[in-house]
């Protein structure tokens, strides 16, 4: 059996890094009125975040026609561009954790689904981009997760092998692309999850209901 040596710790971006429901849902709730349409429901439409903007929508307006959901996706991701990082910050002891991986001598690295043109100027503007040791958006390879090609894309841009690595995300696409190449897998239990989902079932290593769980399980799994 494979002895687990910890590398480098990667993470989901939105729900998970990074709490960038604020900015996403005031991007959604402009676009929405300013369309004649009542603003949404954060609690309702928060859990769709890790599902992407056209879930957000659907989640806001419900049984609609699909032209009308994506122009207000087109409409809301219009704002967000030029409205990146007004109110979105890191989760309650995300800055510490970071610190703490590097101190240790670690690497770390995001993969998301969200798109490079929003990724790379989100990570600029929370001065991430020159830390982190790999960037992945959900078009920098021909696939977006659950697929595993940009879980080994990571790898290959922070120089280590995947079953170094630990992955933590907050939707089961990200667990399942972790658990693909045979990295750890950590549910962030903090982050968008839906009412009805079920976290337990999707075949990670652990739960992690803070971010500062996670330096507790690397003490005490590697």
């Amino acid at each position: 059996m494979t002895t687990f040596r910890l590398d480098c710790i990667l993470f989901d971006l939105d729900g998970t890094l990074l709490d960038t429901a604020p900015d996403l849902l005031a991007c959604l709730n402009e676009a929405l009125t300013d369309h004649g349409y009542a603003a949404a429901d954060h609690a309702a439409v928060r859990p769709a975040i890790s599902l992407g903007a056209l879930a957000m929508v659907e989640a806001a307006l419900g049984d609609v026609a699909s032209a009308e959901s994506q122009r207000m996706v087109d409409a809301m991701l219009a704002r967000y561009e030029n409205n990146i990082a007004r109110y979105s910050q890191f989760f309650d002891g995300m800055t510490e954790v970071l610190d703490s991986i590097e101190r240790r001598g670690l690497k770390w690295g995001v993969v998301t689904n969200k798109k490079q043109r929003y990724t790379t100027p989100l990570m600029a503007a929370l001065r991430l981009d020159h830390r982190a040791a790999c960037i992945v958006s959900g078009d920098s390879t021909p696939f977006s997760k659950p697929h595993p090609e940009p879980m080994r894309v990571a790898c290959r841009q922070a120089g280590v092998e995947p079953q170094n690595c630990i992955y933590i995300g907050d939707a089961a696409h990200d667990i399942a692309a972790g658990n693909h190449v045979n990295m750890k897998t950590l549910v962030a239990a903090y982050g968008y999850l839906k009412d009805d989902d079920q976290p337990e079932q999707w075949g990670a290593h652990a739960l992690i209901d803070h971010p500062r769980q996670l330096l507790n399980w690397i003490d005490t799994s590697s």
